[in-house]
Parts: C-alpha cells; structure tokens; sequence
C-alpha cells in the first residue's frame, strides 16, 4: 500500500533554468525504491510578499548561485523528512515550514522548499502508480485548463522595451485543447510575419513571446488584434485578449511611469487609462493592474470592471490564502494567479486556490520567467479542476513542454474530461 511507503531521503542537486541560471532540482528517494523529483523555477517580477529564494551571492554566478539552498535539502530537509509517509502531503509541507521557521522561507529557501515539496507530489504520484494528474484528481473529473498564451513579451521580461509585461491570447472559441494550441499557433505565426514584414523582428523575450518593437502599448493591442485576423480567426469571437500590466513594476512613489506611453499617472488615472483599453480592445482578462500596494486602485478598478472581465492578483495576491481572503473582503480582484514558488509548498498553494473558490473567484496556475523543463504546473492544473493555464508563450522548449503535457494528458483522458 502506498500508505506505507516512506520517505528514504531527499537529494538536492544544481541544474538550470531557461535563462541558464543555477537553480534548484529536488529528488525524493522512497524507501521502495521509487523516486520523485521537480525543479524550482524563479521569477523577474516578484512581488514583495513572496517566499524567498536562497541564493549564495558573492561573484560566482553574479551571486545566483544555489550551493546553501541544496545544502538545506541534503541535510536539514533530508533528516527530517526521512521516515514519513509520501502520501501525507500537508505532514510533509508542514514540516517544511516548521523547520524554515520563518514567514517566507527566506531560512531554507523558498526554492528549496517548493522543490522539495513538489517532489513529492511526483514521488507520491509514482508509489500509487498513477499520473500525477489523475493523484491529485483522487477520483473527481479532471478539467483540461484553458490556455492563456503570450504573444509579445514587455516590462521585465523584455528589458522595459514597453510598459505592458504581457501581451496574451486566449483561444476561448476553441473545444479542445489541441484546437486551442493550434489557433495559438497560428496566431504567433502571424505576429512573427508581421514583426518580420515591418523589419521588427528583433527575436524572442524571456518567456519566449515576440521581442517588443513598438512606439506604444496601444500598438502592440493593434497589431495582437491584426495576429489574430491574419490568422483568419476572429478576435473576441474565436480568440480573446488579456494583458498582465504587472503594475508595481511601474510604481514610482505615489504615480505610475509609463514611459512607452510618455505619461505619469495617479492611480485613478491608470485605471480610467485601462478601462479605456477594455472599451477598445476585446479584452476579457487584465493581471495586476495596480501596484500591490494600492489597494484603493485594486477596489476601484474591480468594482468598475469587475462584472465585465477577470482581474487578477499576482504580485497583489502572492498565492497567499490570507492575501486572497483579505482582498475579497474588501472587493479587490476577482481571480488568483496560483504560482507554487510564490508561497513555497503545495499545500500552502492549494490553500490559495480554496480560499479564492471560497470567494467565488477563478484561478489561473502559472509557471514563472525562469522555468525548466518541469512539468508540474500542468498536473497541478488538471487534478485540482483550475480550469486557467498561463505557462508563457508559443516558443522555447520550457514552455512548449508544458503545453505538450496538456496535449498528453487530454489525449489520455478522451472524452473524460
């Protein structure tokens, strides 16, 4: 019985994100024999309230280096994880937390933790003999997540080329998600012509959308909108959009910069300025869209936009369950963006997700800039029924393993889902 099964020991080893940053591979040994094991991703824009990641600092790596972070899973976190049950996930977190000891895991590491935790998910998942998905499932209708696909990178992953830091395309006229996938290439396709066509092509951001080349922001919504009727879809009919402003990235004191846009704005201002774009453009999503500490702003916009478009909270929201609960109380956002390395353990993530259900919000489960090949994400998608997957663009092999997972497990799952 898996029940059984315990922990032999936990491995932490060096490997490398997407950006060819050291970063954080953790691998559970059962004492069966079988094995899980995940990667800790990172992310440019991070809010304040995340967990922390460990980093060792000094010249090596420009200080990224995560030598003290596996330190802490092939000592501390290994000694007191040995011997549990790999089916006992909160047990397991638990501990995590408890022997971190601090508010955001900034003793251990945040990356440490969360790969660790993820782990044995995987472990778990692989001493029932069950696909990670169909484990966290535990006999409920797993739901296939609708894609949300970046198409033009800005902000931090773009070097500030733009203000925006996400330009997104979501396929809501597609059934499948096979069909979704390729309405999404299609699209990419078409934004890459016409860069190329107008000798913008500049190649690809962090999280593999096209490189912005524009003289505004209004001028990427235009061309997203040209991409999609290039591609012969129609926009808000077959293909939607959606933006992540990534607003505290933007915050200067009590303003907003927009250099791409030559303005400085109130938080006010940033929100008629949004709306406007709501009126003009089909757009059924808007991430962040004031800073993460504006509250006001964040109330504001989502009592005026709240009925017509999904707001979420990332910087905002943190994958924080108290965060979440907070911010329904007083009438901010309406949906959580769910990244397990915000808060450092799945069970802390789950708990996110609940706590916005409970609110009577979406969720969107989110990889990060520096990811991996790591596949974890997706299953988290589909077990827990999310219903919303953003994992980047329509490029690199980091994204692209991740929707390739998806296409894997509804071809598995048939008509069943």
């Amino acid at each position: 019985m898996a029940r059984k099964v315990k922990i032999n020991r936990v491995v932490g080893r060096r490997v490398w994100d997407s950006r060819g940053r050291p970063t954080v591979e953790a691998e559970i040994i059962l004492d069966n024999g079988m094995t899980g094991r995940a990667i800790a991703p990172s992310g440019a824009s991070t809010g304040t309230h995340e967990a922390i990641d460990l980093r060792d600092g000094g010249k090596p790596f420009r200080g990224l280096g995560v030598d003290r972070a596996l330190a802490n899973i092939n000592t501390e976190i290994s000694n007191a994880l040995r011997g549990m049950s790999i089916v006992d996930q909160p047990s397991i977190d638990r501990c995590l937390i408890e022997l971190d000891g601090t508010p955001n895991k900034a003793r251990l590491g945040g990356n440490a933790t969360v790969a660790v935790s993820m782990a044995a998910l995987h472990a778990a998942a692989a001493s029932r003999r069950e696909p990670l998905w169909q484990y966290l499932a535990d006999g409920a209708t797993p739901v296939l997540p609708r894609p949300m696909v970046q198409i033009f990178g800005g902000g931090a992953h773009a070097g500030r080329r733009i203000d925006i830091q996400d330009f997104l395309v979501i396929p809501v006229g597609a059934s499948t998600f096979d069909e979704a996938m390729s309405m999404t290439a299609r699209v990419y396709d078409a934004a890459g012509s016409i860069m190329s066509d107008r000798g913008h092509l500049r190649g690809v951001a962090d999280e593999g959308g096209w490189w912005p080349e524009f003289t505004s922001n209004a001028q990427a919504l235009d061309t997203l909108l040209e991409a999609i009727e290039r591609a012969d879809l129609e926009p808000g009919k077959d293909v939607s959009l959606a933006i992540d402003v990534a607003a505290t990235q933007l915050r200067q004191g009590q303003h907003y910069l927009l250099p791409a846009e030559g303005r400085e704005l109130e938080s006010e201002e940033l929100v008629e300025f949004l709306i406007g774009w709501c009126r003009r453009y089909p757009i059924v999503s808007i991430e962040d869209p004031l800073a993460e500490d504006d509250d006001a702003g964040m109330k504001a916009f989502t009592t005026k936009m709240g009925g017509r478009i999904q707001i979420i909270g990332d910087d905002y929201l943190v994958t924080s369950a108290e965060r979440v609960a907070a911010a329904a109380l007083l009438g901010a956002c309406n949906a959580v963006l769910l990244k397990p390395n915000q808060v450092g353990t799945v069970t802390e993530t789950l708990a996110a997700l609940t706590a916005a259900r409970a609110a009577g919000w979406s969720a969107i489960v989110s990889a990060r800039s520096g990811e991996s090949e790591d596949v974890t994400i997706v299953h988290l998608a589909v077990g827990w029924g999310v219903g919303q997957l953003k994992v980047g663009s329509f490029a690199r092999s980091e994204r692209m393993a991740k929707w390739n997972e998806v296409l894997r497990i509804e071809e598995a799952l048939r008509n069943r889902a």
